[in-house]
């Protein structure tokens, strides 16, 4: 699958592009600045370019940054983006003294992103943090959630990609508000128990 990493050069979205690269899949990462994209995709073995550039040909766009700005390069790029199929990969948080907390809003930020985006957006990978994949397949399972049948069956194919569990489909896109709330809850545990803790489904076939 070819994909393109939207936010490619951040912590979470290099890692997760170096375990596409070596799960063997053709991935280009993207960055607002061109040439830090070349640099840090040559770090993993995949292509670099700016993000208005990295849109066509691609069978999907994992939109990667962080999420105070995911809305505003959604926008953006929607022209680029165009039909190619989305995943939605941040959680809006609110960081306070006393932990971390899911975002304001009512909808998800996976919601949102659908309303700017012709493309179909499918949510996911929310449990998983940027340092166990920098360190390899993240430990555990990866939930997917979303509307549009063939843009979550590519989702779960590069979620199965990155963890040493399974990939499992958890509904529909307004699934993603409780998947970006287990952001929120992952981090307070990662904070309390300084770990980099993952979510594995039981019971099921």
């Amino acid at each position: 699958m070819k994909i393109a990493v939207v936010g490619g050069t951040g912590d979470f979205g290099l890692a997760l592009a170096r375990q596409l690269v070596e799960a063997g899949h053709d991935v280009c990462i993207g960055s607002r600045d061109a040439a830090r994209a070349a640099e840090k995709a040559a770090e993993v073995g995949a292509s670099g370019a700016a993000n208005e550039d990295i849109g066509q040909g691609v069978d999907l766009v994992v939109l990667a940054v962080k999420a105070e700005a995911a809305l505003s390069t959604a926008e953006l790029l929607a022209e680029t983006i165009s039909s190619t199929p989305v995943l939605s990969v941040a959680s809006a948080l609110r960081f306070t003294k006393n932990g971390v907390y899911p975002g304001d809003e009512s909808r998800s930020l996976a919601e949102r992103t659908q309303d700017v985006l012709r493309a179909p957006v499918v949510a996911g990978l929310h449990s998983l943090a940027a340092a166990s994949l920098a360190q390899g397949k993240a430990p555990g399972d990866a939930l997917v959630c979303g509307d549009d049948a063939a843009a979550k069956e590519l989702a779960l194919e590069v979620a199965a990609a990155v963890v040493t569990g399974r990939a499992l489909d958890a509904g529909p896109l307004a699934g993603a508000r409780a998947l970006e709330g287990l952001t929120a809850l992952i981090v307070n545990l990662n904070r309390r128990y300084r770990a980099h803790a993952g979510v594995q489904v039981t019971g099921l076939a």
